[in-house]
């Protein structure tokens, strides 16, 4: 919602400057995102007025003007524009001005002839052709109306100083969404009397029956009230109308139809007008439309309707899709002499889901949707009649239809202020505490009763009132306490996984991103996902902001490399990354699909597969994950087959790293080589150590023993390991491995891999021979897998 600063002068005395108004504001509940003033972009720009023209000696198309500017002697001016005559007053930017823009006027020659500035055009002072609609949009603004003082600042001359405030209304509080609504908020929250208008009109003439019937045949319509306009004469609004109407963000279009986007947004009930040549037999029908019918509506679009949108139709068929938008042939025309004023409230919920179907959202649709108050619909019918009136554009005839099936009864609560000071944590007077609700329009009786206003919905229990208390009392007022918290209380195991997690990769230079879940179906294909993988298989958006943004991903490969990318693309030479990423997999029809949640790390840039590998070795081991093994895999479509690993625990498949495919990396344009792992953390913590043992210091000397070893290059190091530990028995107390060889004085096909290997009792000193029996025995047991001491 956007706020005119002059406009809510006619409510309310408000003198703060912008910032001050916005923080205000913004404490008492009611936030705003900005603020904005045509003016300030309008720098040493006044009213000239043109004293002679005569034609340029060397150009066809130019003339040169002599012009007052309120100085002691008038400038010149050279200009290409044909509607210009002696004696017009015109909009001059001076030498050194600026126009909105940051267009900056100084003064040059053309064509040999000096010119000492601009005369401006609506469009160059950021004015268009409907706020201006007697102007020649192809010339020179000539002010034709009012007195104008030459010299004067043409800001003032054409009172453009007026400050756009953006709210951002929460939908709980439909009532803001007019000026009325945030006009009573900036009257409470700086303590101003606040003056309502009392819209009402001072000559009617005829009876309403004679023109109009109307039939209400839906529970959807909650009140519909009408009135009828005769001797309408259609012609644009006055200056003030229009530029308010402006500085909201509305366009100009006429007299009638503005009078209705003025009373929108100054009680923010949307209004329709008809023309009543349009409705057959004078009878206007609301009701839920029927199959197969169409309305042609004011955007020139064809909607096919059905029974569950409501329509204001006639006799003939559907006039207006109720709460959404008119129809073309309804609409107010330059021939039009009579109308019908409409101002009804309709369920909410109907006409969301009448505009989500037609895909159309208006001004009138987001505001019925959030509720509206229907005890405001006379009240705007009134004032639109009150403004056609003052504006003299026709004569209201007399009697109002007002269709009010279930009148709203009042909610009434219970003022209890040792509640509310207990609920809140102060001191407030009780005094005080109904002064604030007074100045919100609520009713405080004597037997501490209250009575919301019917515009109020959201204030339904007694913490409500506590809340309209507390943020006019002033929310930096109310002291800061420590929370109550049990005894016991402490994060989840799963809570304490998840901290782990980041502390050892922040510790081992890991930077942490978050992403977003929702992306595109293409990202499977980028990571060259087959047709046929179930990880295609995801939850589908039903109404996504975009294709980009359609799917829940499955898997959390795509964001990471996504985030190397854009490194890779600003110029960063090395990157190392970790995400926490939920991923969602279907769980059946209608359920809730499971989110699991998997790490990805992610790097480039001075690293090899042995890096990352590295990384989650080092992770598990801080997790006290013991037992994983990594497992060469060729298969995965995203990684290169040969340096790629699976993660194994317990027989589980728990993970997957390795180097990125290079087709893969170049779809995503990074150049250097890269890796990226994934891992089940639910997995990971289901297989983690929660008690942990300590030992004593050893109090023997260990003996060590380095065997090289010769295998078949298929031979995995992990299953040498295994076998080892398995052999060494309870005496190992250490396994390491640390070379491997492949040269000229190994057959080919074999490989060298060298380990130390650290034995120590808890009971002797171990002798050689203990040593040697025990490397006796690995090696035994390590000859069915091919593996043999090298020589």
């Amino acid at each position: 919602m956007i706020l005119s600063y002059k406009w809510l002068q006619d409510y309310t005395e408000i003198d703060a400057a912008p910032r001050a108004y916005a923080e205000a504001m913004s404490m008492s509940g009611s936030k705003v995102e900005g603020w904005e003033n045509l003016a300030d972009e309008i720098k040493n720009v006044v009213v000239g007025k043109v004293l002679s023209i005569e034609k340029h000696p060397d150009a066809d198309k130019l003339v040169v003007c002599q012009v007052e500017v309120g100085g002691a002697e008038p400038i010149q001016i050279c200009t290409g524009a044909t509607n210009l005559y002696p004696g017009a007053v015109v909009p001059v930017a001076l030498h050194d001005s600026y126009l909105p823009g940051g267009v900056h006027i100084k003064k040059g020659k053309l064509r040999g002839q000096v010119s000492n500035g601009m005369m401006c055009s609506f469009a160059e002072l950021g004015l268009t052709e409907h706020d201006c609609p007697d102007q020649d949009a192809d010339g020179i603004m000539i002010l034709k109306d009012g007195s104008y003082t030459v010299g004067e600042d043409i800001v003032t001359a054409l009172e453009l100083d007026d400050l756009a405030v953006e709210f951002e209304i929460t939908s709980n509080r439909p009532d803001c969404l007019s000026m009325i609504g945030l006009a009573r908020e900036s009257a409470a929250t700086f303590r101003k009397p606040l003056r309502l208008p009392d819209p009402r009109v001072e000559h009617e003439s005829g009876d309403i029956g004679d023109y109009l019937k109307v039939d209400v045949e839906t529970e959807n319509c909650l009140r519909y009230a009408a009135k009828v306009v005769k001797n309408v004469k259609i012609g644009p609004s006055p200056k003030w109308m229009r530029d308010r109407l402006r500085v909201c963000g509305i366009r100009p279009i006429s007299n009638i139809v503005d009078i209705t986007n003025y009373v929108l947004l100054e009680y923010g009930s949307p209004m329709h007008a008809f023309d009543y040549q349009q409705v057959e037999n004078g009878h206007i029908i609301v009701r839920q439309a029927r199959p197969g019918e169409t309305l042609e509506t004011l955007d020139g679009v064809v909607r096919h309707l059905d029974e569950t949108m409501m329509v204001i139709a006639d006799e003939q068929g559907p006039s207006v899709v109720a709460g959404v938008m008119g129809g073309e042939k309804s609409g107010i025309a330059d021939d039009t002499t009579t109308i019908i004023f409409e101002s009804a409230c309709f369920a909410g919920p109907s006409v969301r889901r009448t505009s989500k179907k037609l895909g159309l959202r208006t001004e009138s649709s987001s505001r019925y949707e959030k509720g509206l108050d229907p005890e405001t619909c006379i009240s705007a019918l009134l004032r639109a009649c009150q403004l056609v009136e003052q504006l003299g554009a026709g004569e209201v005839v007399g009697g109002v239809i007002d269709c009010y099936p279930a009148p709203k009864a009042p909610t009434v609560l219970h003022l209890d202020a040792d509640y509310t000071n207990r609920f809140l944590g102060t001191e407030i007077p009780k005094e005080d505490m109904v002064k604030y609700l007074e100045s919100l329009e609520f009713e405080v009786r004597a037997d501490d009763s209250i009575v919301v206003p019917s515009f109020r919905s959201d204030v339904a229990h007694k913490a409500d009132v506590a809340e309209e208390i507390a943020r006019l009392y002033g929310y930096d007022k109310i002291p800061s306490t420590l929370a109550q918290t049990a005894d016991e209380a402490e994060l989840t195991r799963e809570q304490k996984f998840a901290r782990t997690i980041r502390q050892q990769l922040v510790g081992m230079g890991l930077y942490e991103i978050i992403t977003y879940t929702f992306i595109s179906p293409k990202y499977y294909d980028n990571i060259r996902l087959p047709a046929d993988s179930p990880l295609r298989d995801s939850v589908t958006i039903r109404n996504p902001l975009g294709e980009d943004t359609s799917v829940m991903r499955t898997t959390a490969l795509p964001s990471m490399l996504d985030i190397l990318s854009k490194n890779y693309a600003n110029r960063n030479l090395s990157c190392r990354l970790f995400e926490l990423a939920t991923v969602y997999e279907k769980a059946g029809d209608d359920q809730l699909p499971n989110e699991p949640e998997h790490l990805t790390l992610g790097m480039y840039g001075d690293c090899d597969f042995y890096t990352i590998k590295g990384v989650c070795q080092g992770l598990l081991d801080g997790l006290k994950v013991p037992g994983c093994r990594f497992i060469p895999c060729a298969d995965h479509p995203t990684f290169h087959p040969g340096r790629c690993a699976e993660i194994e625990l317990d027989g589980k498949i728990v993970g997957v790293i390795g180097e990125v495919y290079p087709e893969v990396a170049a779809g995503y344009g990074i150049k250097p080589r890269t890796y990226i792992a994934e891992l089940d953390i639910a997995s990971l913590l289901a297989g983690a150590v929660e008690t942990v043992t300590y030992k004593p210091l050893p109090k023997f000397p260990a003996s060590t023993r380095d065997l090289a070893l010769v295998c078949d290059e298929e031979i995995l190091v992990g299953d040498i390991t295994e076998s080892i530990q398995h052999s060494a028995g309870k005496l190992l107390e250490k396994v390491e491995f640390f070379d491997i060889y492949r040269g000229k004085q190994l057959p080919e096909g074999k490989k060298s891999v060298a380990f130390k290997i650290v034995l120590r009792s808890e009971s002797e000193t171990l002798t050689d021979k203990h040593a040697d029996d025990i490397v006796a025995k690995i090696l035994k047991n390590l000859a069915p897998l091919g593996v043999s001491l090298r020589a």
